[in-house]
């Protein structure tokens, strides 16, 4: 299989202004592989750095130490130290994130939200409101912003947005959180479907069913020591 991700000697500490600058460890020495086809869930109690890793690999936090080597156009780019333009364009085309929360630009249309990653593209929008009536977003919700909808709804156009722009990798953070039943079998098959098309994907899902759904294996975190 082909690697996608890789984390080397990854390591991320926070300063805690407010106590005097006490430095708080969240991760250390962190070696993860993450291959073409393979979803990988970042397992651990609260506190482990699950959150924290995820928004590394996304470039939202700046690692202290380490690598975080993503596939990019044909070649390793480590998004730790890249350049932001670098890090913007590896968004853009390859690395997807799929946050608990939903945040856009105010007053825009559910579809124009989804839509927009496939114009982007240069790739037909119809397939937006496909996605979305296959979420349970009836068509009459469509034309209207989503910050009136209700938190499950909310989450279902942000998955709606991270899996329709088909990027190669694809960070998931508690994917069914806010989902009843029904829904969460959906996004399930929409992560195999993913999976069978190459998607590497890491994922932190709490949902014990759902985990041993999508789970090709664990990547387990142990909290680092309280303080240095």
């Amino acid at each position: 299989m082909t690697l996608m991700l890789r984390t080397e000697g990854l390591a991320k500490t926070f300063t805690l202004h407010l106590r005097g600058g006490m430095m708080l460890p969240v991760l250390s020495g962190i070696d993860l592989e993450v291959h073409a086809g393979e979803c990988v869930v970042l397992s651990g109690p609260s506190g482990a750095g699950k959150s924290t890793l995820m928004r590394s690999l996304y470039g939202n936090y700046r690692a202290e130490a380490g690598r975080i080597l993503v596939r990019h156009g044909g070649e390793m780019v480590d998004i730790a130290s890249a350049e932001p333009r670098i890090v913007l364009a590896v968004r853009r085309e390859t690395l997807g994130y799929v946050s608990q929360f939903l945040r856009v630009v105010p007053r825009v249309s559910t579809l124009d939200i989804v839509a927009d990653e496939l114009i982007t593209r240069g790739r037909d929008p119809a397939a937006a409101a496909v996605l979305l009536s296959r979420l349970n977003i009836p068509r009459r919700l469509h034309d209207i912003p989503p910050a009136t909808f209700s938190g499950g709804e909310q989450q279902r156009v942000n998955l709606a947005r991270g899996f329709i722009a088909g990027h190669p990798i694809l960070l998931l953070d508690e994917p069914t959180a806010s989902l009843d039943a029904e829904n969460r079998a959906v996004v399930v098959e929409m992560i195999r479907e993913a999976k069978q098309r190459g998607t590497a994907i890491v994922a932190i899902c709490h949902d014990a069913e759902v985990r041993d759904a999508i789970a090709d294996r664990l990547f387990p975190l142990t909290p680092a020591r309280e303080a240095a």
